[in-house]
């Protein structure tokens, strides 16, 4: 019931049904439009006060803007190689790692033609205070012996390794030299990967350097392709790093 409205009322003075006064109330509840008819109440942004309004759609439109921005920079950086890419590469590094890493790139790419085997060895300090040396550790081939057969390999079976490795080759040069702190954190990704894995082999001894190696092998063409390439195995071969006590801090958790 709105204002200018009137209540009807039956016999004894009472109101229809009894609740005159309560319809009265409602229609006070619900408020009037034009003409005295019940308005819609307000959902959403609408029923928020002008300034309240403002500041929402100030906020919608930042996040709009961010977006954009995200998906750009997300774009640009599976996209391959372009002018704006290269002109603003550094500001699309930066935007995107380590959050926003996409390991893969746009317009399907000629997929990796090349089986890579990452191995480790390393220097230990025996309880009668010699070095010995220990074999090379293949560390590619233990993660592939993991997974044949597992139904359900876990993620670091799968990716741990073989991530660590491509972000390290990514950020060094062929003098295996970093670049910049990318560099540096992805050669300790590594180093305590490697301190870790070998740790499970040799948890009694104090671990002094390990040395990393990579066995990179083409993968052969198909018969009736015509294609030939060089079956010889191209190793890469890291210096050797000295273990540091946080290193073993990982290893003995």
């Amino acid at each position: 019931m709105c204002a200018g409205g009137t209540a009807e009322y039956g016999s004894g003075g009472e109101s229809a049904g009894g609740h005159g006064e309560r319809g009265a109330m409602d229609g006070y509840e619900q408020g009037c439009g034009a003409g005295g008819q019940p308005s819609e109440r307000r959902t959403g942004i609408a029923a928020l006060s002008p300034p309240y309004q403002v500041a929402a759609a100030l906020v919608l439109a930042l996040l709009a803007v961010a977006t954009c921005v995200h998906l750009a920079m997300v774009f640009l950086h599976v996209a391959p190689a372009n002018t704006v890419s290269k002109r603003h590469g550094a500001a699309v590094d930066e935007w995107v790692y380590p959050e926003f890493e996409q390991n893969w790139k746009l317009f399907a790419p000629n997929p990796l033609q090349q089986n890579i085997a990452v191995e480790a060895r390393a220097k230990l300090r025996t309880a009668d205070g010699k070095v010995r040396h220990t074999g090379w550790h293949g560390l590619s081939a233990q993660d592939g012996a993991a997974i044949d057969g597992n139904l359900l390999p876990s993620h670091t079976q799968q990716n741990q390794l073989r991530r660590a490795w491509d972000y390290y080759a990514s950020t060094h040069d062929t003098r295996n030299r970093p670049n910049g702190m990318r560099g540096e954190l992805s050669e300790e990704y590594l180093r305590r990967i490697v301190v870790l894995r070998i740790g499970r082999d040799e948890p009694a001894e104090d671990m002094l350097h390990v040395q990393v190696r990579s066995v990179t092998t083409n993968v052969q063409p198909p018969s009736w392709s015509g294609e030939k390439l060089d079956s010889k195995p191209v190793i890469r071969q890291l210096p050797w790093w000295t273990v540091t006590s946080q290193d073993m801090e990982v290893r003995d958790r």
